[in-house]
């Protein structure tokens, strides 16, 4: 009985972390640097990827009409394009997630940050993930609050 008379009297407040992350202009901004970051490597791979269409379409629009030397020229070149297309692609995407991973860590500090000052500040004794609750009474409901804080951050 003095458990949940001592439960009642806790502030429980509740964030949407996922959300607030999503609703931050930081988030927009680190995408928008990140593909700037790798605007380059993005376009050669998108070059690739053209040039390995036009020689798939050109072996088959031309197959009936090539010789044999002709078409093992064009598949030597096709394999050649498609190796050098993955031996940069999967590397370009390790560094893109890794990149992503290191400023949305950033991030999710400031969020952090946000939560626990307004915890302290607001004297709430708990603050959870609202994916991990059933039910908020909206008054607990502190997200908004993290958004405006973290928003202030440049």
């Amino acid at each position: 009985m003095l458990s949940s008379a001592a439960m009642a009297a806790q502030k429980i407040g509740v964030v949407n972390v996922q959300g607030i992350f999503q609703s931050l202009p930081q988030a927009a901004v680190i995408q928008e640097n990140i593909r700037n970051e790798f605007k380059d490597q993005i376009e050669e791979i998108g070059r690739m990827e053209k040039d390995i269409k036009y020689y798939m379409e050109k072996r088959e629009r031309d197959a009936a009409t090539m010789s044999d030397a002709e078409r093992k020229e064009l598949e030597d070149k096709l394999i050649s394009l498609r190796d050098e297309y993955a031996g940069k692609t999967q590397p370009l995407q390790q560094q893109i997630q890794t990149r992503q991973g290191e400023e949305r860590d950033k991030l999710l500090g400031l969020i952090k940050q946000a939560i626990d000052g307004i915890a302290e500040k607001e004297n709430y004794d708990l603050v959870l993930n609202s994916n991990a609750v059933a039910y908020m009474a909206e008054a607990n409901n502190l997200s908004q609050q993290v958004v405006d804080q973290v928003s202030k951050i440049k």
